[in-house]
């Protein structure tokens, strides 16, 4: 058997010019994770993450607090979905389909609750059998590059060793859903929650993987209460 660490990026500089970028917290919970990585005997015997600037950075610095760490490998098959496209194209056919996605759009520039159901909506309608839309990358195509991303990244490990992708959380719901042969109407459950440099860990070997934790952040927790910090956060 073989392990494989899903590690979300830090937090990203939301509001700001240029989104993809860590803020400076999340440079610090990048920063965090790869100490305890160290910490708890983790050696790496493969790195990988997108192309995003946010993702190469996460992984930049954690593998910067191990002892020994691997060459990263970029593969833009890890890179996130991409939400501000779907909203594009997808908002104005659900606009005009749905009255009640309206009334989330119309509050969602004042209430961020609204705006994550905005997001939920648009996801599921992408992810629908049958949505198949000019002008955006499908969920077919998508979904496609993760899983052979995942998979040659599997076929790749020695027994006995772990690897690590760095990505972030739409990515790494669709590779949790995929180990758990789930539906893609059941992907965004497990995209919603993710936070900012939590591990997901599976277990695998050559014929079979299953999820063993999901979401980790105990790393971040014990520090927050040990400081007094904000260290825990979900964007």
């Amino acid at each position: 058997m073989a392990n494989l660490l899903l590690i979300r990026h830090g937090q990203a500089s939301f509001g700001a010019e240029n989104y993809d970028q860590l803020s400076p917290l999340g440079q610090r919970q990048a920063d965090i994770t790869g100490e305890y990585l160290n910490a708890t005997g983790v050696t790496l015997g493969a790195a990988y993450s997108g192309d995003l600037s946010r993702q190469r950075e996460t992984a930049s610095r954690a593998l910067a607090g191990l002892d020994n760490p691997p060459e990263l490998q970029i593969d833009a098959r890890f890179n996130e979905v991409r939400n501000d496209e779907q909203l594009e194209v997808l908002s104005p056919i659900l606009l005009e389909r749905d009255p009640a996605f309206k009334a989330l759009v119309d509050r969602s520039e004042t209430e961020s609750k609204a705006f994550q159901k905005v997001i939920a909506a648009v996801f599921n309608e992408w992810v629908r059998p049958g949505c198949e839309v000019e002008g955006m990358q499908s969920w077919q195509d998508y979904h496609a590059g993760v899983t052979s991303a995942l998979q040659a990244v599997m076929d790749s490990a020695q027994s006995g060793t772990d690897s690590a992708i760095f990505s972030s959380g739409g990515t790494i719901a669709t590779m949790v859903a995929h180990v758990l042969k789930l539906p893609a109407d059941r992907v965004y459950e497990f995209y919603e929650p993710v936070f900012n440099c939590s591990i997901t860990r599976v277990i695998f070997s050559r014929d079979r993987s299953s999820l063993s934790t999901y979401n980790e952040i105990s790393h971040l927790q014990l520090l927050s209460a040990e400081l007094n910090e904000r260290l825990v956060t979900y964007r």
